[in-house]
């Protein structure tokens, strides 16, 4: 299927699309400031500059759109049917990208929690319930709930 937008108007829709501020960063981000966390946004000095940082618990925050970041068994993690090998390497770059900066903050002792997208925008009372509770955990030295902030993130 051809697209139906003239290389121009697609151009212009694509510079569009943020990296950051989007709607649901900052609505993630306020749920966790009116709870009184404290964090930096997008710090550079870290791998992938994570959206959230939370230096007193060590711990970063991503939040991966499921195109983007092809969020695994979700709808919206689609390949578009025109320049289908373009988007392939892309996404192929893209994840390959996510495990190296994960890897790598977590060899430099951060934690890394990962919201998804579509767990946001469908359960987000829930999944932002979860976060804190991990958080909180941290400091509270609650190790089972700690060492499982994997299993909470990564389906």
């Amino acid at each position: 299927m051809a697209d139906s937008l003239s290389p121009e108007k697609r151009s212009w829709n694509m510079s569009r699309i943020r990296s950051t501020e989007t709607s649901i960063e900052v609505k993630v981000r306020k749920y966790l400031f009116s709870r009184g966390f404290r964090y930096r946004k997008n710090d550079k000095r870290l791998p992938g500059k994570p959206d959230i940082v939370l230096p007193k618990y060590r711990t970063v925050v991503f939040i991966h759109g499921c195109f983007w970041h092809r969020h695994p068994g979700c709808k919206i993690a689609t390949i578009p049917k025109t320049n289908t090998e373009y988007w392939l390497n892309k996404f192929a770059h893209n994840t390959l990208n996510d495990i190296k900066n994960q890897e790598l903050l977590k060899s430099c002792g951060w934690d890394v929690i990962i919201l998804w997208q579509c767990d946001i925008e469908k359960r987000f009372e829930q999944t932002m319930q979860d976060t804190v509770a991990v958080l909180t955990s941290k400091m509270e030295g609650n190790e089972e709930l700690k060492n499982d902030t994997e299993t909470l993130w990564r389906t």
